[in-house]
């Protein structure tokens, strides 16, 4: 394995990896290639992974009542929500590393600059995914069920740009799964609203993926990679708020499948209006031209979905 001080100068760090991020600053040499291959340095998408897994948990709460379980249910969601992160982004560096080298936000990730091997990545990716399923065994029979039917759906995202102009919904049908498994865990079933809450979700990843897949526009036309971001291409604004709209719409609908009343629907609503407020705020600050505002906005996303989530469980307290 070649560590930091082996690697040539400019290959020590991850081109689009926070500056001031922790794997950089504060992890042992040893480990950074390992933690950079799970994206630790770059955490929205443990945020993105996760939020769903908590937008579950409270919809449980409001359709049923809060449980001590649902303490364990949102830490087990946020462990595993690191792991999983970790191995699919591990997953898709091994399938992608053809693609990477020639893209220049990507051809500093460890596996196209030599810092970690394939043979090593995958070793890396069965560990991830073995710890990952350790944690999915305390959730319960309906949780585990599906959390072995998302694996179908993380093997086939990696590959989903090579054949289809719409890569950014199968990333939405796997990023999203963690709330039907989330309210699994607590119900033991599944209805219509984690159902509802899922294709929210879906559009919702739609939205901010094609807001990051705006600063590979122009190397995935070079290279023969498909995107939502290349398809809308002016006409993104317009696309972008029409999946803003039904993400909004189908939140608020979930939110009234809980069949919750009073100060809890109202709570509900409330975070689905605050969720609403700031895909706006993102529709008027966006600049496809401007890769900074695209990566800036993509990671605002985290907050986007933080409203949701405390709202939710706030109304499934009262």
């Amino acid at each position: 394995m070649q560590t930091d001080s082996q690697m040539p100068e400019g290959q020590s760090t991850v081109a689009d990896a926070p500056p001031d991020n922790w794997v950089d600053r504060y992890a042992p040499m040893g480990w950074r290639p390992w933690l950079r291959l799970s994206r630790a340095d770059r955490p929205i998408g443990t945020w993105l992974l996760l939020l769903p897994c908590w937008w579950g948990i409270g919809l449980a709460m409001m359709a049923d009542r809060p449980a001590w379980q649902d303490l364990w249910i949102a830490v087990a969601c946020g462990v595993g929500a690191v792991l999983m992160r970790g191995a699919g982004c591990t997953w898709n560096d091994i399938t992608d590393r053809d693609i990477d080298d020639k893209v220049a936000r990507t051809r500093s990730r460890p596996i196209p600059s030599g810092q970690v091997t394939v043979p090593g990545a995958l070793v890396w990716l069965v560990a991830q995914a073995l710890a990952g399923f350790a944690i999915l065994l305390t959730l319960g029979g309906a949780a585990i069920l599906l959390g072995i039917a998302s694996l179908a759906l993380v093997g086939v995202y990696p590959f989903a740009k090579r054949f289809t102009w719409w890569p950014q919904v199968f990333l939405g049908l796997a990023f999203n799964w963690g709330v039907l498994l989330a309210w699994a865990a607590h119900m033991g079933n599944l209805a219509p609203a984690p159902l509802l809450a899922y294709l929210a979700g879906i559009a919702w990843t739609i939205f901010y993926d094609t807001i990051y897949a705006h600063q590979d526009a122009e190397d995935d036309a070079l290279i023969g990679v498909k995107s939502t971001a290349r398809l809308f291409g002016r006409d993104t604004p317009r696309w972008l708020a029409g999946f803003g709209a039904a993400s909004v719409l189908l939140l608020a609908l979930a939110v009234l499948a809980t069949g919750t009343g009073g100060p809890g629907l109202l709570l509900g609503l409330a975070g689905v209006a605050g969720f609403g407020a700031h895909l706006l705020w993102q529709l008027r600050h966006f600049n496809m031209e401007n890769s900074a505002n695209c990566l800036k906005l993509f990671r605002s996303n985290r907050d986007a979905g933080l409203i949701v989530a405390l709202f939710l469980a706030l109304a499934g307290i009262v």
